[in-house]
């Protein structure tokens, strides 16, 4: 099952071997980032207005729905397992960010931190009491006590915005993607911080994956319609194999761990014109245009 979090609709639960969509979950509209823990039969989904709405992921039924940011704008949510506890992060673009600590099993908010930064993204657990998070146009990667949400170490990043962050277990490496006018994959030594790797990739990085069975990194650019795909010989060692055309707004994406098969949504658009004060308008989706594509690896 993949799980989409559709604004307007909600959570779409979507059967990638049938190729249909199953049901919606109940009382997640505005659902703008969904997260998925089999292993204690949980799923989340924060939602545009501030609340989290959790569930039984087996039976989808609703269990609670909670308010954490009162002005609205959770973007993303991740879970800790050193701690199990869910990390719901304010996306907006505001003068500093909040961060919600989560229980897991219910959703009842544990704390609130602000950091003085404009905007930080889904932070990536170490599995051993660190998170690393980064501050996107502050050129900034955070390293921080897990349970306390204090800073224990902060990297320079030398890229324009940093967006995406992975922690991989097995080789100790920090794996990021990066926005901007030079958008670019970094490998960096998750213990010094140091570089081990920079290769380009396409404009507008939303989504990366890591496929395990083929040591490769995917990366999904909405801003250029194309997935990047890395090869990774070793923990230093990572070489372009490719990019992939996809379709105009493709860029939020899953891995399918079963075969390596990624899923990337987007739909039709109109984008009107700006408004008399100069701002861009909404776009327009037209019905039945959101499409689910299937990439499978070569």
């Amino acid at each position: 099952r993949l799980f989409i979090a559709r604004r307007k609709d909600g959570l779409t639960v979507f059967d990638v071997d049938q190729k249909k969509v199953m049901s919606t979950v109940a009382n997640t509209d505005g659902a703008n980032g969904p997260l998925l823990l089999p292993a204690i039969d949980r799923g989340y989904v924060v939602n545009t207005d501030g609340s989290i709405t959790v569930f039984e992921l087996k039976s989808l039924k609703v269990l609670n729905r909670v308010k954490l940011a009162e002005d609205g704008g959770l973007n993303t949510v991740s879970y800790d397992p050193s701690t199990k506890r869910l990390i719901a992060v304010v996306g907006s673009r505001a003068a500093e960010s909040a961060w919600f600590a989560v229980d897991a099993m219910t959703g009842k908010l544990i704390s609130k931190t602000v950091f003085p930064f404009k905007k930080m993204d889904e932070p990536a657990p170490d599995g051993k009491g660190g998170l690393f998070a980064p501050a996107r146009y502050d050129k900034l990667l955070l390293k921080l006590d897990s349970k306390t949400l204090k800073e224990t170490g902060r990297w320079e990043i030398g890229c324009e915005q940093v967006v995406a962050v992975e922690y991989q277990k097995e080789t100790n490496r920090l794996l990021i993607g990066c926005r901007g006018d030079k958008p670019v994959f970094l490998a960096l030594d998750a213990t010094t911080g140091k570089q081990i790797a920079s290769i380009p990739i396409g404009k507008g990085i939303d989504g990366m994956v890591h496929d395990a069975q083929r040591h490769r990194i995917v990366t999904s650019n909405g801003g250029d319609s194309s997935l990047t795909v890395i090869q990774q010989d070793g923990p230093d060692s990572y070489r372009l194999l490719g990019n992939v055309q996809t379709r105009p707004q493709a860029r939020t994406m899953q891995i399918d761990e079963r075969n390596g098969k990624l899923y990337v949504v987007t739909a039709d658009a109109t984008f009107p014109a700006p408004g008399p004060d100069g701002k861009a308008a909404a776009p327009y989706f037209p019905p039945d245009s959101f499409t689910v594509l299937t990439y499978k690896p070569m």
